[in-house]
């Protein structure tokens, strides 16, 4: 069995290596083609030798294809795997901070929020380029396969403007599965479950064991745990309110909403310093930043540690190498997969991009209708919808009325900046993405000359926000070598939250 599986983006060390390494634990996938790019020669050539030695020590004769061309590494490919950041962490980092100064307190700013919002601004930028070229030298059948964030955003794009079929794939509905099955006292395997929203706004609607509801025991069983108690705040206090526990994190989950963070002398209440993904400001920034260092500086260390085993024991959780698996083989996998909704749940739009439970064999990708969902939690995606649909069509069409009308109607932004401040905001981050945001080339020039006008509102500027922790340095990070790494190495930085150091 061979074809090819591109990895775009493939510079990024936590998804690459851990995607290949579960690829190719299948053992019909033991003679693929596999092609590598990314914009950083540098990053390539790091990764690509440590992913070339693993293939190697597998007893494999796979030889990737590495190339900073991205036409050449498409030529051909069935599969194309996206991990894109546009920008990287220098675009990250206004993401976070520009919206300080106005007071809008994120803890990663990916996916929604003043900082989701321009991340999708610069990845559809680019995603269109990337569609085009998948159009004209990959396969006529071939499947794209987003990791990239903002999932919803970049995945519907794709689909609509894009003219490649697209499917946006995350690790968030397997953690909380594992939360649910600890809580009630079974293993994760014991407990079914039904998870349907939007993105990193997905809420268990239905949790089974040996075929009993156990939704109503998800409350008494969150309160009292030991860790998630303190750790998940804010989805504790959601599952409350409206009767549904939700996949994100606590920290992602409290700036999508407007209640918990719209207030800095309120923010400490909800969430955790134990980890970053628990409510930390600009807590996966620093994660981010301090894994890129390590592995730059730790590199020659890695070629020397053992080789990833690609045995079935070792295999992740992420839902792409399934998905090719069962496409490819005809075995059934069951995941929960990012597509456009067409009626799958029946009481969010038609054209957004939703999560639900899917199944994929020889026959392709199948959705099942999930029907409505309860009206609290379908309410609270209807909102983050809107701010999508607005942000996707400012992107595509360089629109910057459009992308302010999707500031204001965000609810963490809305709660905390009045009109003028969004306008004055906009502008301020428009200017700082100027180098990718091509589409917007007219409204950077006049939002420059908006600013260098004066007369401006004042910001506080400098400030760290509400629960900042300090970026380790190198040599911080070397007083514990593992954790160091396993931070660089996985594509999930919330794996075992608890586990992390801070």
């Amino acid at each position: 069995m061979s074809f090819k599986v591109a990895f775009i983006g493939a510079g990024s060390i936590g998804f690459t290596r851990g995607l290949l390494r579960d690829l190719l634990t299948v053992p019909e996938f033991h003679n693929i083609e596999v092609a590598f790019t990314d914009i950083s020669q540098h990053n390539l050539d790091m990764v690509t030798e440590l992913c070339q030695r693993d293939i190697r020590e597998n007893g494999l004769h796979i030889q990737i294809q590495s190339t900073t061309d991205r036409r050449e590494a498409l030529a051909g490919a069935k599969y194309v795997i996206c991990t894109i950041r546009v920008g990287g962490l220098k675009a990250f980092a206004t993401d976070v901070e520009i919206p300080l100064k106005y007071g809008v307190d994120q803890c990663v700013g990916d996916t929604l929020c003043a900082g989701g919002i321009m991340y999708g601004q610069r990845g559809i930028a680019e995603m269109m380029n990337i569609c085009k070229d998948i159009r004209e030298v990959a396969a006529k059948d071939v499947l794209l396969l987003n990791y990239a964030n903002p999932m919803a955003m970049l995945t519907w794009a794709c689909n609509k403007y894009g003219g490649v079929r697209t499917i946006g794939l995350c690790h968030g509905v397997q953690h909380g599965h594992h939360q649910i099955a600890e809580v009630l006292g079974y293993s994760k395997k014991e407990v079914d479950i039904i998870c349907a929203g939007i993105n990193h706004q997905t809420w268990y609607i239905g949790v089974k064991v040996n075929g009993e509801d156990m939704t109503g025991k998800l409350l008494e069983g969150f309160e009292n745990h030991p860790d998630y108690s303190r750790t998940e705040k804010v989805r504790i206090d959601m599952l409350r309110r409206f009767g549904y526990y939700s996949t994100e994190s606590n920290g992602h989950l409290s700036e999508y909403v407007p209640w918990y963070r719209k207030r800095a002398n309120e923010i400490q209440d909800w969430i955790d310093l134990g980890s970053w993904i628990n409510g930390e400001t600009g807590g996966y920034l620093r994660v981010c930043t301090e894994g890129r260092n390590w592995f730059e500086t730790d590199f020659p260390n890695w070629m020397k540690d053992p080789a990833l085993a690609y045995q079935p024991e070792h295999r992740g959780e992420e839902h792409g190498s399934y998905i090719i698996e069962g496409l490819e083989t005809g075995r059934v996998y069951r995941g929960h997969f990012n597509v456009v909704n067409n009626g799958v749940i029946t009481n969010l739009p038609h054209d957004a991009i939703i999560e639900a439970p899917g199944y994929v064999d020889g026959n392709g990708i199948s959705m099942p209708q999930v029907g409505e969902l309860p009206l609290g939690p379908a309410a609270v995606c209807n909102v983050s919808i809107s701010v999508q649909r607005l942000a996707v069509e400012a992107a595509i069409h360089g629109d910057d009325q459009l992308l302010r009308q999707a500031f204001m109607m965000d609810p963490l932004v809305g709660a905390v900046c009045n009109p003028k401040e969004i306008w004055q905001m906009v502008d301020e981050m428009l200017v700082a993405g100027e180098e990718w945001l091509p589409q917007y080339a007219n409204a950077i020039a006049a939002a420059k000359d908006r600013l260098a006008a004066g007369n401006l509102i004042p910001t506080n500027e400098g400030y760290a926000g509400a629960a900042r922790l300090k970026t380790k340095t190198v040599e911080e990070m070397m007083q514990d070598r593992a954790a160091a790494n396993k931070n660089a190495g996985e594509s999930d930085k919330g794996k075992d939250r608890e586990k992390l150091l801070q």
